[in-house]
């Protein structure tokens, strides 16, 4: 596909880059959840800290809010509550783990194809409540992704040193 606007093309390649696809820096967010047990997922590093499980739901959240907010869509509601730090399922079992990595999934799909069509005079517009261009949120939404790899896989070595 051939898009007149450079930028749509390379706001892709931050997404795939930062969630599933091949980048220079290493392992990407998909990528550090790759083979986690839902035991893996629910471990906390230590009392109040976020565990795994919880960076999954937050990065599904806003992949689903910038989303929403591209649309123009004040209303909709995330399948799971509350906004931001969405709680993790009571029954923590493999199959509500597995069902949460397809969230994350479905709304990375979503929002990637939401940009991939999105007409480029929108990427400089704001939300009507917005303070952040479009651009720029979803720029950040690679960079979210980033930032909760790290922790994920700080999470994962300090597992190793205590388990």
């Amino acid at each position: 596909m051939t898009r007149a606007d450079a930028r749509i093309a390379l706001l892709l390649e931050l997404m795939d880059q930062a969630f599933d696809a091949k980048g220079w820096h290493g392992t990407t967010l998909r990528g550090a959840l790759r083979g986690l047990t839902p035991a893996q997922a629910l471990w906390r590093p230590a009392p109040g800290r976020h565990r795994i499980w919880d960076y999954v739901l937050h990065c599904a959240y806003w992949k689903y809010a910038v989303r929403r907010r591209l649309e123009g869509d004040p209303a909709g509601s995330f399948p799971r509550a509350p906004s931001n730090w969405p709680a993790v399922p009571e029954e923590a079992t493999a199959s509500a783990w597995r069902a949460d990595i397809r969230l994350l999934e479905a709304e990375h799909r979503a929002l990637r194809e939401l940009v991939e069509w999105i007409p480029p005079k929108l990427l400089d517009a704001r939300s009507p409540k917005g303070r952040w261009r479009n651009i720029e949120q979803v720029h950040g939404v690679a960079a979210h992704d980033l930032y909760h790899t790290g922790q994920i896989q700080l999470i994962k070595r300090l597992m190793k040193r205590n388990g």
